[in-house]
């Protein structure tokens, strides 16, 4: 099991020294010294960046999928009040069969939230064992990862970020520069992972979203992430702390510039974004007005190029008589308040009848 995964693993690690080295590379034709933490470091930096770019329609899939679950999830809700209590395999399954119906019919894909994430974590292992494994390359227990031969893994093991080694973990530290460096890098991970989530809740989900399952479940994470990064931070290099780090400032800052400019429909994040408008002359107050029963700015309504919105036709539901000049008995079922025309005579209603009949 072992052997299959290090040979699963070793492209990734073959790309991830490959990227890593081009930018050492670069920072040091530019001026940079070679065994500088700060090279690697930047080094690193520039593998985020690339691994980023290439994630972007990834990351625009999440966010469709992300809006899409909360605009359902009032309807997701109702199914689920509809069975509840019910236990027994029909109403299970029934259950399980109208939320699936309710996700093809919307195109909601709930697993498309997660691709990001699942296409990270290979690279982030991948970086994990690179560093991992700097020492016994540099000793000469282990072969080479692409350009990472003995003397540049010897000279990325000894490079140094405020004293403390990129390839140093908080657990094995040996001095007390590791252990504040790698304490002042899990803060700022968990900071910036609950700024990202927040701003999500806060800005970018409509009112009817915020009292759901869904909605209470990003509450839980959203303390319960930076638990998690301080108890799994002190087993990482701070090499891979940095690289966790750089990410999520990269996805605080690709949030913020998706929610500012396309946020979800009915959030506090489109309200600014329509005053915005308003102040630059390029929406109108009509655009600002609530729509029944709701606390969002009415958005499917068109605007005619006047500004002026276009009001409903109201329909005439009285038939006027044709103008014939003809008395005409009514048609069989026909609803004769509506009839207004003039009676032949004291006998017109019975005639009326003999007509019809």
């Amino acid at each position: 099991m072992g052997d299959f995964f290090n040979s699963v693993m070793y492209p990734i690690e073959w790309v991830v020294a490959w990227i890593m080295y081009g930018f050492h590379s670069f920072f040091t034709a530019i001026g940079m010294p070679e065994g500088s933490g700060w090279t690697w470091g930047l080094s690193i930096v520039g593998l985020v960046i690339v691994m980023r770019a290439l994630l972007i329609p990834l990351f625009v899939k999440q966010i469709q999928a992300s809006r899409k679950m909360q605009m359902i999830s009032p309807e997701i809700q109702k199914i689920q009040a509809k069975y509840k209590g019910k236990t027994d395999p029909e109403s299970r399954q029934k259950m399980t069969q109208e939320t699936m119906d309710l996700y093809r019919t919307t195109g909601t894909n709930p697993f498309s939230s997660c691709l990001p994430i699942l296409a990270q974590s290979p690279i982030f292992f991948g970086l994990f064992r690179v560093l991992n494994g700097l020492e016994a390359i540099a000793e000469g227990r282990r072969d080479g990862i692409g350009p990472i031969t003995q003397q540049v893994a010897s000279q990325a093991e000894r490079a140094e970020i405020f004293g403390a080694q990129l390839s140093d973990v908080f657990l094995r530290a040996e001095s007390t520069n590791t252990r504040i460096v790698t304490i002042v890098l899990i803060i700022l991970m968990s900071v910036t992972t609950f700024t990202t989530q927040r701003q999500l809740m806060t800005k970018n989900m409509p009112a009817s979203a915020l009292d759901n399952p869904f909605a209470r479940q990003q509450k839980i994470l959203l303390y319960v992430l930076p638990l998690v990064f301080a108890i799994s931070g002190v087993n990482f290099p701070i090499g891979v702390l940095i690289y966790w780090f750089v990410t999520n400032v990269w996805s605080m800052c690709q949030q913020f510039y998706v929610i500012r400019r396309m946020p979800t429909p009915g959030s506090l994040a489109e309200k600014a974004l329509h005053e915005r408008r308003l102040r630059k002359g390029k929406a109108t107050p009509a655009d600002l007005a609530p729509a029944a029963g709701g606390s969002g700015p009415v958005l499917e309504e068109p605007v005619k190029p006047s500004g002026q919105r276009q009001q409903p036709k109201r329909k005439d539901r009285t038939r006027k008589p044709p103008a014939t000049g003809q008395n005409k008995p009514p048609a069989t079922g026909q609803n004769k308040t509506t009839d207004k025309r003039p009676k032949p005579g004291p006998e017109g209603p019975r005639d009326a009848g003999r007509a019809s009949k």
